[in-house]
């Protein structure tokens, strides 16, 4: 396959099995909650931990995927991932719960980095930005998708099919991804020094702690508004069903602000404006009873700044340091990740309320348009160095 385009709908759907596979807890949360004997806290924790493994892995990883080549890095991490999801299907014991997501953690963050700088090589300097919300728009849909299935799934058969489900789809992931072919000319593994000049470097944490901030905020909805929605009397189906609206929106948000940043060549201003709505709206989230009406703003507008974002690293990353620079950007935005759920959920438990955990997303998107505008000013400052 030789069409950028077709390529990318491989990595697509690739990438939506980490997603389907990362709300597997969260869809389920309440039942896990009767199942196992746990609370809010624990949730969170179990949540957070399929991100544990990207502070320490994502920057090896990619040093992994430079040196073994990108099908068999992807081939190895689908595997991880199926591994764990049928080690949380078959046991009865919270430690193997937690000891299965790990695994299925670590095989995600080996899965993430390398499709992200496989989609990178095919669109460097080529529509990045909306082919990039494309790409991300593979979690938004992989989430929706499990949030309609999987409480079904749960309440029918048990939280064992829910994760068993998540397994048999990763499973499916290894075989289309034997259908990824490399961007013609390009070598098998990159040639060249792998090492990040100090600017670029600072620009790629700073691209990191964004998109780990945002998501964050963003995980906040799916991840504790079905408990919020629980609170207030929903049964876990339909919680789960009108969560999943801001997520089937998304698909179309998503690709709606790649290509308006594309079009109008202003990408972080349209983030910025759209991070500080989506924060309004999650703390009037829970302040209101208008919540289809929210969740439906959320989706529409929350999406825009996911493709921009992303497109970030790929602006100061040359071929030979995306492996590299892509694995600094997901070790900032797996220590976001691994650490917001877990912080979300103790003040849940805390405030004995899943609101607090939407109001603490509201906080950390606030911080993401001060960290845009600081990126704008490290890119700008390498610019002008290299032309003198």
């Amino acid at each position: 396959m030789r069409n950028r385009w077709g390529v990318l709908a491989i990595l697509f759907i690739v990438r939506l099995t980490i997603a389907f596979q990362f709300q597997s807890v969260a869809a389920v949360a309440p039942l896990l909650q009767q199942t196992f004997g746990v609370g809010l806290a624990d949730i969170g924790i179990l949540i957070g931990l399929y991100f544990t493994p990207g502070v320490v892995l994502a920057l090896p990883g990619g040093a992994i995927g430079r040196t073994l080549g990108d099908r068999p890095t992807t081939i190895a991490a689908l595997l991880l991932m199926t591994a764990g999801s049928l080690v949380m299907a078959t046991t009865d014991v919270w430690g193997w719960q937690l000891a299965g997501r790990l695994a299925s953690g670590a095989g995600g963050v080996l899965l993430t980095v390398q499709l992200t700088k496989m989609a990178a090589d095919w669109f460097a300097g080529k529509e990045i930005a909306t082919a990039m919300a494309i790409f991300v728009n593979s979690w938004p849909a992989g989430v929706a998708i499990s949030l309609l299935v999987l409480p079904v799934i749960g309440s029918a058969y048990g939280a064992g099919a829910v994760f068993l489900a998540a397994g048999t789809l990763t499973a499916m992931g290894i075989v289309l991804i034997a259908l990824y072919q490399r961007p013609p000319g390009s070598a098998a593994k990159p040639v060249g020094s792998g090492r990040l000049d100090r600017l670029a470097l600072l620009a790629v944490i700073v691209a990191g702690m964004i998109w780990g901030l945002y998501n964050v905020g963003f995980a906040m909805i799916f991840s504790f508004g079905p408990s919020l929605l629980a609170e207030r009397g929903w049964s876990i189906a339909a919680a789960g069903s009108e969560i999943s609206l801001v997520m089937w929106l998304s698909v179309i948000s998503v690709p709606a602000g790649g290509y308006l940043a594309d079009r109008f060549k202003r990408p972080l201003v349209l983030a910025s404006a759209a991070s500080l709505v989506v924060a309004g709206l999650l703390a009037w989230l829970t302040r209101s009873d208008a919540v289809i009406t929210i969740l439906v703003l959320i989706g529409l507008i929350g999406g825009h700044p996911a493709g921009p974002i992303m497109s970030l690293a790929a602006r100061v990353l040359a071929p030979e340091t995306r492996a590299i620079g892509m694995g600094v950007f997901y070790t900032l935005f797996y220590a976001a990740m691994m650490l917001g759920p877990a912080v979300a959920g103790r003040l849940a438990k805390s405030a004995g309320s899943a609101a607090v955990a939407l109001d603490f997303g509201a906080l950390t998107v606030l911080g993401c348009p001060p960290l845009m505008w600081l990126f704008e000013r490290i890119v700008s400052v390498r610019d002008r160095r290299s032309q003198s």
